[in-house]
């Protein structure tokens, strides 16, 4: 069940990424963030409200803990991938995204210990190796000559937060309610961008709200924000960290699909091709019969 959350997360993602290839010229890369995380807090709040009443006490108790948490994942990784994606390609970020279950394995074997077996270090590279081919269009020329720019060091930045954000949810005190969690998380992380976000609008033309704006804030807010993150926490729960992480190689599939079936972009053999290497990489890390998750949520 843990792996189907994992896929849902992803796929939702997936559609994200195309969404916010759209809005780079329409919203600053803070505003975006700040109205994403608005919407979200508002959206799971009647659904969160009497949990949180009855979890307010929890709140005091673990403030750090959900203060750090907010400010990774809530805060910091979405907010880097806007600002980078204004300096930088998408295939560089798509490529440098990929290094992100790669910190959560490493991650996971520092704080936790858990073992880096061989059929786990092999998938791994057979996932990797579907990426490369799917960002280069199994062209080594177009491989070399990627050009790395400002950007690209906050891709970095997001992919190893998003990694310390997983590895965080590993220690979601028992006692809290998923949505209780969620709650805090998005309103303390919304109150950490709201210095940011002043700055921002103190120096950046007033954003033109229209139709299509305000529908992919929607989707942000919503789907992107809500939907995704509670499917991907209750991934990590139920198939722990590592396991999940390889489930997130699956998005640049997804994200091709959608640039396919939305924006109209031609998908290839090599897409097949690289589709087939991730999916293998993925079966073969996650075939450990020896290795459960001991995490209860």
């Amino acid at each position: 069940m843990g792996y189907i959350y994992a896929i849902a997360a992803t796929l939702i993602w997936a559609g994200n990424f195309v969404i916010a290839r759209g809005l780079n010229s329409a919203i600053p890369p803070i505003s975006l963030a700040f109205f994403r995380w608005s919407i979200a807090f508002l959206a799971l709040l009647p659904f969160a409200l009497p949990s949180l009443l009855e979890d307010r006490k929890l709140f005091r108790k673990h403030f750090a803990y959900l203060s750090v948490t907010a400010l990774l994942g809530i805060t910091n990784v979405n907010t880097l991938i806007y600002i980078a994606g204004r300096t930088t390609q998408a295939v560089n970020m798509a490529l440098i995204a990929t290094s992100s279950p790669i910190f959560i394995v490493i991650f996971s074997r520092w704080f936790y210990g858990e073992k880096i077996s061989l059929r786990r270090g092999l998938g791994l590279a057979i996932a990797v190796s579907g990426v490369i081919l799917l960002v280069s269009g199994g062209s080594w020329e177009k491989l070399a000559s990627i050009s790395f720019a400002e950007g690209d060091v906050y891709m970095l930045l997001a992919s190893v937060v998003f990694a310390g954000y997983t590895m965080l949810l590993k220690r979601k005190p028992s006692e809290m309610r998923l949505a209780t969690f969620h709650l805090f998380t998005f309103g303390l992380g919304w109150i950490f961008l709201l210095p940011f976000y002043a700055i921002e609008i103190s120096s950046s033309p007033p954003v033109n709200f229209n139709f299509t704006l305000s529908l992919a804030l929607l989707y942000i807010g919503i789907l992107a924000s809500v939907v995704a993150f509670v499917a991907w926490n209750k991934a990590i729960i139920l198939a722990g960290a590592t396991r999940a992480a390889l489930i997130y190689y699956l998005i640049p599939v997804f994200s091709g699909f959608a640039a396919w079936l939305i924006l109209g972009e031609p998908i290839a053999p090599v897409h097949f091709l690289s589709t087939i290497a991730i999916l293998t990489g993925i079966i073969l890390t996650n075939h450990v019969p020896s290795e459960k998750s001991t995490h209860r949520g």
